[in-house]
């Protein structure tokens, strides 16, 4: 065998093992987190058994378990998704709390609109997802321009939008003449009237025994469509050049102030559409807090997957699956949920760390 065949050998052996670390690193922060989950449950008092199997039955137990779990995964795909698509351009997006937020809020006000049940074709419920999507999109698109045009360091100006977008949710639900739904007695709750059913996202499978709706082929064909436009067309190689180094991109002629912009817009677009989903999906009314933390484990989600949309689709079924397992758990078990965050936490740690050491290795 020639010096060059060995050389090519040895670099795809090299490649080979590469993929395998990559994947075993994730696998191992996951079995971690779970084992220390374990013992902490142990030192509680709390009989293991019983704790695992209530997990188990409100993450996989049932269709209804199984299709709410993956009704979360998906709202948690879209925040991931749009955070690698800021991410390619260099920029860390972690507003998806309030994207999501201003989504939901926007998407709830189009189903109230007089004559929006009546619409046909499915336009009743297409264009207040859509009118979500575009709200959370320019909500981004707020920080992208403080971005271009002051120098505003992108994680304080989406951090501090989502503070603003929670309390608007408070106000428009605590406000009659916004959202809130009209006060008969004393004990009627600060929210929004129930959306009207033709504004609901239909269930694919027509049955609310398993509500899972047609946000899971919608948020697949998302992540097929980013997928392919990170990896093969010119948006995303001018996404990347601009991560990489900006300066360089704009003096190849790259708009560069258009694409930091642009690649905000487009993750707010996807938390805009959680929170539409969220709301016309499986709330179907609009309380303060509705978005319950999902952004932030979007950010998570994003964070783990390192620019990978296969790694975003699994850190969110993951998540997803987590979620609905932990509230079960503190139902029925009387564990806290608040022990799936730290497990939560545990993987990002672990796979960070990981992550850093693989990368260093790469680089010698």
């Amino acid at each position: 065998m020639s010096i060059s065949a060995y050389m090519f050998s040895d670099k795809r052996l090299a490649g080979f093992n590469g993929v395998l670390a990559r994947l075993a690193v994730p696998l191992a922060a996951v079995l971690a987190a779970f084992t220390i989950g374990l013992i902490a449950i142990i030192a509680m008092g709390v009989p293991l058994g019983d704790a695992v199997g209530a997990f188990m039955r409100g993450a996989l137990g049932s269709p209804y378990a199984i299709s709410a779990s993956l009704n979360r995964a998906v709202a948690l795909g879209l925040v991931g998704i749009g955070f690698i698509i800021a991410q390619r351009a260099g920029l860390t997006n972690v507003g998806g709390e309030g994207q999501i937020a201003v989504g939901g809020m926007i998407a709830t006000a189009l189903c109230l609109v007089p004559g929006m049940d009546e619409l046909p074709a499915g336009l009743a419920f297409i264009l207040p997802l859509l009118g979500g999507a575009v709200a959370g999109g320019l909500w981004a698109g707020i920080a992208g321009v403080l971005k271009v045009r002051a120098g505003t360091n992108e994680v304080i100006s989406t951090l501090l939008l989502s503070f603003i977008a929670t309390w608007l949710v408070y106000w428009s639900v605590q406000s009659e003449n916004l959202l809130r739904q009209p006060m008969t007695n004393s004990a009627t709750l600060p929210e929004s009237l129930p959306i009207p059913a033709p504004t609901q996202v239909p269930l694919l499978t027509g049955s609310y025994a398993s509500p899972v709706t047609w946000g899971l082929p919608i948020t697949i064909v998302i992540a097929i469509f980013v997928a392919i436009m990170l990896g093969r067309s010119i948006f995303g190689f001018r996404l990347k050049a601009t991560g990489l180094n900006p300066v360089a991109a704009a003096r190849a002629g790259m708009p560069v102030n258009k694409l930091l912009v642009g690649a905000l817009v487009f993750a707010g677009l996807l938390g805009g559409l959680a929170g539409a989903l969220m709301l016309q999906g499986e709330q179907y009314s609009l309380k303060s807090g509705f978005s319950s933390g999902y952004g932030f484990d979007g950010l998570v989600v994003g964070l783990l997957a390192r620019g990978s949309v296969t790694g975003v689709i699994a850190g969110a079924l993951l998540f997803g699956f987590m979620r609905s397992g932990g509230i079960s758990m503190e139902m029925a078990a009387g564990v806290p949920s608040a022990l799936v965050g730290i497990m939560q936490g545990l993987i990002v740690v672990m796979i960070a760390g990981a992550a850093y050491y693989l990368d260093r290795s790469a680089t010698r």
